[in-house]
């Protein structure tokens, strides 16, 4: 039954939970950290770890996301974003770690971010992180997928990523050409990954487009001022949990077609890693938490890939602070962090084993407690 609550006469509202809402409920066994896996696999692409990059250039550069790649997550590189339309952004993105004025910061984004983007940056930067050995994935957003899918597909990516705020699967409009994401999705060989979404109905349509993976949330966090600005908020737990209904229902629609769902927003911890995965998330969509390793290319400052919309920004900039370590120390330690911010997967492995749990799959069907 729906936990709807009458907020006045006529209209009710649906009661959400946040990841902060819930708690993971320990099985009556426990389990050797040694025999858990946190393995993750996305069509014929297997990852160590249930980690993808946000696409923000705060975060990722073709060199980041080949790190990433190495330590057994995926980088996605924004095909809108500064490396697509400088020769060499370095010196954007110092000037960017400089800033310590919020305010100031969201103009020079839109300013910075007003460069076209130069089309025959997509295949260098493609072959960059490709001659690295690793997954190759990048991120354009709806409005321009049919504009730049062509150059995009000629330079051999492995996952294509379509995200905006909010994605669906039957975009009207009578101005310009919308993008039909199942006709789209089954022209391409290779799995496409879409969102985001926030509800079982939006999952549903999205998966039955024929991608591969939905993303769930709008990315969310302290930073982002979706809520403020379109008055939109959907707390992670019951988003996940909704989504992951209509991936049950999809299965048995098609017959055991599985779709992986990744969480974005509201992931800062170890904990909260684990508890989205705990609400039936196959993966995890990570921003924040990377740009504070000595190797994010902002030196630390952090913004959402909406931050800097030249008409309405939806995300504040973080000021650049000391970083906390290595990536590979943000993900597998070791941790002097107390508060769970080191050692991210790490965490999710001790959560899984002191649960019982051996994979991914099983830990989806951890219990659950409302302790707020």
């Amino acid at each position: 039954m729906r936990d709807l609550v009458e907020i006045g006469l006529g209209k009710t509202a649906q009661r959400g939970y946040h990841l902060d809402d819930i708690a993971i409920v320990p099985s009556r066994r426990t389990r050797d950290v040694d025999d858990v896996s946190t393995a993750w696999q996305l069509d014929a692409y297997q990852f160590k770890i249930p980690c993808v990059a946000h696409p923000s250039d705060a975060t990722m550069s073709p060199q980041t996301a080949i790190d990433l790649g190495r330590l057994g997550g995926l980088g996605v590189l924004n095909v809108e974003g500064l490396w697509f339309r400088y020769e060499d952004p370095a010196k954007v993105l110092a000037e960017l770690a400089e800033l310590d004025d919020p305010e100031r910061a969201t103009s020079r984004l839109q300013e910075v971010y007003a460069e076209p983007i130069r089309p025959e940056l997509i295949g260098e930067r493609v072959e960059q992180i490709r001659d690295g050995g690793v997954t190759v994935a990048v991120r354009v957003s709806p409005q321009h997928t049919l504009q730049l899918a062509p150059v995009i597909l000629d330079a051999g990516v492995d996952i294509l990523v379509i995200q905006g705020t909010l994605v669906s699967a039957e975009h009207v409009t009578t101005t310009d050409q919308p993008l039909n994401l199942k006709e789209f999705i089954a022209d391409l060989d290779l799995p496409v990954i879409v969102g985001g979404c926030t509800n079982y109905q939006t999952a549903l349509h999205l998966m039955r487009t024929g991608a591969a993976g939905v993303i769930v949330g709008v990315g969310a966090d302290e930073w982002s001022t979706t809520d403020m600005v379109l008055g939109i908020r959907v707390p992670m737990a019951s988003a996940i949990a909704d989504a992951a209904a209509a991936r049950r229902d999809y299965l048995d629609e098609t017959g055991g077609r599985y779709v992986h769902l990744i969480a974005d927003g509201d992931l800062r911890t170890s904990g909260d890693i684990a508890k989205a995965l705990g609400c039936g998330a196959d993966a995890v969509m990570l921003g924040e938490p990377l740009s504070s390793s000595e190797s994010a290319p902002a030196g630390g400052a952090w913004w959402h890939s909406a931050a800097s919309h030249p008409k309405l920004p939806r995300g504040s900039f973080a000021v650049a602070g000391e970083p906390l370590g290595s990536l590979e120390k943000i993900l597998y330690g070791p941790s002097d962090d107390p508060e769970g911010q080191l050692n991210l997967f790490g965490g999710l492995r001790r959560a899984m084993a002191k649960c019982g749990y051996r994979d991914l799959k099983e830990f989806q069907k951890v219990g659950l407690v409302l302790d707020r």
